[in-house]
């Protein structure tokens, strides 16, 4: 294998220790994506005249939602038999391990319970958290990038990592391609929701639409890209993370192409006060 330029990626994944525990560059990435995507949506909740009080709850709802989906999706899809065994270990969130199909799963059941809570419309919600995953998306990959996890597969493309802590191998930054897109796509959503608010009105259906069908195709794409996560994906065609993401593509296709058509051109949205 030819190699013309390699990046030699030997990052350590904590920042410091405090009091015997550390500090790692995941969780810092996480909050930190979590946090921007809080204050996006509480200028959307303003701006739609909803209390931030309604948001300080969804957030609860959908941050637990969150970690709760991301764990199980990781342990259930992933190593079903050793955490079918040891159930106990399903709660040491803190020894890693998630999965962001499982994730997804769990910020909409989250958003269904929150609106049947508090009577808020669903595809409402679930629109405009939409527009603010990616984002946190983008940065949970810099935080993958950090653990030299997710790695890609070898290659003598110029730009290749060596993560000196798996092989000397160089490799696809699978993580860095994924987050691009997830900030590429999140650029886009914010524009298609923008362009809705000088309209006037959104359409909920086809923005959500939108959002889990690119999502998820970019995610089955730079799958192709990544190594295999587990020992049972190496004889498959298509590995979990892509079949997982099939089911999202199809419903975000439905979406925008069936169901947003009972909204015609969207919800108003009010005028700026």
């Amino acid at each position: 294998m030819e190699i013309f330029y390699t990046i030699i990626w030997d990052a350590r994944p904590e920042i410091f220790t405090i009091f015997g525990r550390e500090i790692r560059w995941y969780g810092l990435f996480f909050a930190t994506g979590f946090f921007l995507a809080y204050m996006i949506m509480a200028k959307v909740f303003q701006r739609e005249r909803y209390s931030v009080e309604l948001l300080d709850k969804l957030t609860l709802y959908l941050f637990i939602g969150l970690i709760v989906g991301l764990r199980l999706g990781h342990t259930m899809f992933y190593h079903p038999g050793y955490y079918l065994s040891h159930p106990l270990e399903i709660l040491m969130i803190w020894k890693g391990g998630l999965a962001s199909h499982g994730g997804a799963m769990g910020l909409l059941l989250a958003g269904y319970l929150y609106v049947r809570k508090y009577k808020m419309p669903f595809p409402w919600i679930m629109a405009r958290v939409a527009m603010v995953v990616p984002l946190t998306g983008g940065f949970v990959r810099f935080g993958n990038l950090m653990n030299s996890e997710i790695i890609g597969k070898p290659t003598d493309v110029p730009w290749a990592f060596i993560f000196t802590s798996v092989d000397q191998m160089p490799r696809h930054p699978s993580q860095i391609y994924e987050a691009l897109s997830y900030w590429a796509l999140f650029a886009f959503m914010v524009f298609y929701y923008r362009r809705g608010l000088t309209k006037g009105k959104i359409n909920d259906y086809k923005m959500f639409g939108m959002y889990l069908s690119i999502l998820f195709t970019i995610r089955l794409v730079i799958e192709f890209l990544k190594d295999i996560q587990v020992g049972f994906e190496q004889s498959m065609l298509l590995n979990m993370g892509q079949l997982l993401s099939i089911p999202f593509i199809l419903a975000g296709l439905y979406l925008y192409f069936v169901t947003s058509r009972r909204q015609g051109e969207g919800r108003e949205i009010p005028p700026a006060e």
